[in-house]
């Protein structure tokens, strides 16, 4: 095994493409910076495979990938492989929320007891007091789920994770406070489904991965456990300068409507856009997802959050980007879209430390800011 790791460290696949001469100084710089940066991920921070897509405002995508996708046997790392997107899953539960929002079946400021009668009660939790738009803002009070998890690895019933909730106290009063927590996005799911009478994944299909034309992402069926398509494996540490254990086809169903999809960053980078552009829910909806409260940890300093969407400013002072970032057993994910529609995703095969994601924030950022100063494409 420590054979194999080593070869993960120091194995690095490059994959920028060659820029046309008019554009070769801003383009090199931006992609060299991307490339650089997942180098550094693999050699420096010990991840074992860095991937990345990056999107101008054209919607022209180039694709790295540094590192090996298997440690076993130094395969190498699928370009654009798909991964286990982790709390992006976020914005696409809400943005099937926000359509109902828009088809006035969902009252933005309705209570979840209107919906989900009885179901969402406990010690300080009480369900007609929590409303929709307090679910998709993480300013429910409601306590995370995940909390209570086993270390057991199997199949999770939805409903069976809004117990594991149930058992604790509240955080805090709706709207007293704001902190993230999967059971938000667990009770959105159970709303979604509710109101349609579907089960969420056929709604995420036909309402988001269609509509945005995304052709490699997917929500997992129940004990489904392998990646479709070509993929770089997800790896475990116990802790940092632990063994390597593979996680790939652990079974995700603990995450659901918070966690559970299955993409590629150039995927993710189509689906920011879709919606950011107006193509995924109306331009009234689309203002709502996009008004924020001060967010705290996972993100990065200064984000905010919306409803589904996180804000995350620009160290170059050209405003924001906007996103969510994921993290799943086996992967990370980082990235965003401007407003001037470049976009940029990260991930890596096993779930990081908070250096290691801090840094991939700093990829992201350099990335945009290039692409944000005059003549950087």
């Amino acid at each position: 095994m420590a054979a194999a790791i080593a070869v993960a460290l120091g194995a690095l696949v490059t994959g920028a493409a060659v820029p046309t001469a008019a554009a070769a100084a801003p383009v090199a710089e931006r992609h060299d910076t991307v490339q650089q940066g997942l180098n550094a991920l693999v050699r420096s921070d010990g991840m074992p495979a860095a991937l990345a897509s990056v999107t101008d405002g054209k919607g022209h995508t180039r694709t790295y990938t540094a590192g090996v996708g298997d440690i076993a046997t130094g395969a190498e790392v699928p370009r654009d492989g798909q991964i286990r997107i982790g709390s992006n899953t976020k914005a696409f539960t809400a943005v099937v929320v926000m359509q109902l929002v828009a088809e006035g079946k969902v009252e933005l400021d309705g209570h979840i007891d209107t919906y989900l009668p009885g179901l969402v009660h406990g010690d300080g939790i009480d369900g007609g007091r929590i409303t929709v738009r307090q679910l998709l803002q993480h300013t429910s009070g409601l306590p995370n789920y995940t909390n209570g998890l086993s270390d057991d690895i199997r199949y999770y019933e939805p409903r069976e994770l809004l117990g594991l909730a149930l058992r604790q106290k509240a955080d805090f009063e709706p709207g007293k406070g704001w902190k993230y927590s999967n059971t938000n996005y667990l009770v959105a799911g159970l709303l979604v489904q509710r109101v349609t009478g579907r089960p969420l994944a056929v709604e995420i299909e036909q309402r988001v991965i269609r509509r945005a034309g995304l052709r490699h992402t997917y929500f997992p069926a129940p004990g489904e456990l392998r990646i479709r398509e070509r993929h770089p494996k997800g790896y475990y540490q116990d802790s940092v300068g632990a063994p390597f254990t593979d996680a790939t086809e652990w079974d995700p169903s603990w995450a659901w409507a918070a966690g559970q999809l299955v993409s590629t960053n150039s995927d993710l980078n189509r689906f920011y856009s879709a919606l950011m552009r107006g193509r995924l829910v109306p331009r009234p909806q689309l203002g709502q997802m996009r008004t924020t409260v001060p967010a705290g940890s996972p993100f990065a300093d200064g984000a905010r959050y919306g409803l589904g969407l996180v804000s995350t400013p620009l160290s170059c002072g050209d405003g924001v980007y906007w996103g969510h970032g994921g993290s799943m057993t086996g992967y990370e994910t980082r990235g965003g879209i401007t407003g001037n529609g470049h976009a940029v995703g990260i991930a890596v095969t096993t779930q990081p430390g908070k250096a290691t994601q801090k840094r991939m924030d700093e990829i992201v950022d350099r990335a945009l800011c290039s692409a944000a100063r005059p003549g950087k494409g």
